[in-house]
């Protein structure tokens, strides 16, 4: 096989990191896929590297590390050399670099994000983003207004205000940093959220069951009283009602079984009232001998 010359091109390329490898895109276009296509694939590759890390060292110190660009390059130039045709007369370079570099700003635009922002707010924080650079150079060294922002851009003060606002989405901070800059009170974002409260679930469940106990036959609400807030034993409970402590037992069980599976039921009828979806009665819903009891 034939090894990638690099011979530096002579008039139309200023960069040390352009071989000549016209003849091996020449013969690259030629072979069927295959291992020796292969092979030369990754030739041609590893000699046009030096351009890509060059094109990956100019989008440095944004928040990514350079050997991160770098692959994010590699990946690039994998695909211009997978994609080029000689055979359409443009040479190498201005075919790879706008694939290069588009993967590189790809790379910035759906993976650095601490925020997931879409696609349109991104560009509009770009452009806000160079337009206050622009006038940052002629206006004293207050921050451009909205109205002056979108005067030099030609954007809506709409747009205008969706760009600012994301540019601080781009890196998002610590639960550990402090609330106030410059802070050294150890006061941290982290100690201003709340805290779960137990209680709103006792809340709720007491109301879910408020009208589920009053439809309970009386003797069982009377049982049910005694139990929970006289705190009263199920033998003694019986004493009082002249029943055994068993059936006493026995009700409690019925009437804890009767509120469970009605809670249950108004459940799935909300869910269905939410989701427009008729609620398909199940048959433990309404316990049998209910009526009854």
């Amino acid at each position: 096989m034939c090894p990638v010359r690099y011979r530096p091109q002579r008039t139309r390329h200023s960069h040390d990191d352009a071989p000549d490898t016209s003849e091996d895109f020449a013969r690259l276009a030629a072979l069927p896929e295959g291992p020796e296509r292969e092979e030369l694939s990754s030739r041609l590759v590893e000699a046009w590297l030096p351009m890509a890390r060059r094109l990956a060292a100019k989008y440095r110190n944004r928040g990514e590390s350079l050997e991160d660009l770098e692959q994010v390059a590699a990946l690039g130039l994998v695909k211009a050399v997978d994609r080029y045709d000689p055979a359409l007369g443009t040479p190498f370079v201005p075919f790879a670099v706008p694939t290069i570099t588009g993967e590189i700003r790809r790379h910035f635009r759906d993976h650095t994000w601490d925020v997931h922002v879409p696609r349109r707010v991104q560009e509009l924080r770009n452009k806000v983003r160079a337009a206050v650079r622009d006038l940052s150079t002629t206006v004293d060294d207050h921050a451009p207004s909205v109205e002056r922002i979108a005067e030099h851009t030609g954007m809506s003060q709409e747009d205008v205000a969706a760009g600012l606002e994301a540019i601080g989405s781009f890196r998002s901070l610590s639960l550990d940093a402090s609330v106030a800059a410059g802070a050294d009170d150890g006061f941290s974002l982290a100690d201003t959220f709340g805290q779960e409260e137990a209680e709103y679930d006792t809340v709720v469940a007491r109301e879910a069951v408020k009208p589920c106990l009053r439809e309970l036959p009386e003797r069982q609400r009377h049982v049910l009283y005694l139990r929970f807030f006289r705190d009263m034993s199920q033998s003694r409970i019986g004493q009082e009602l002249g029943i055994s402590q068993m059936h006493v037992s026995r009700l409690l069980s019925k009437s804890f079984e009767r509120v469970r599976r009605q809670v249950e039921h108004d459940r799935r009828v909300g869910r269905a009232h939410v989701t427009g979806r008729p609620a398909h009665r199940h048959p433990a819903t309404v316990p049998d001998g209910m009526a009854a009891a």
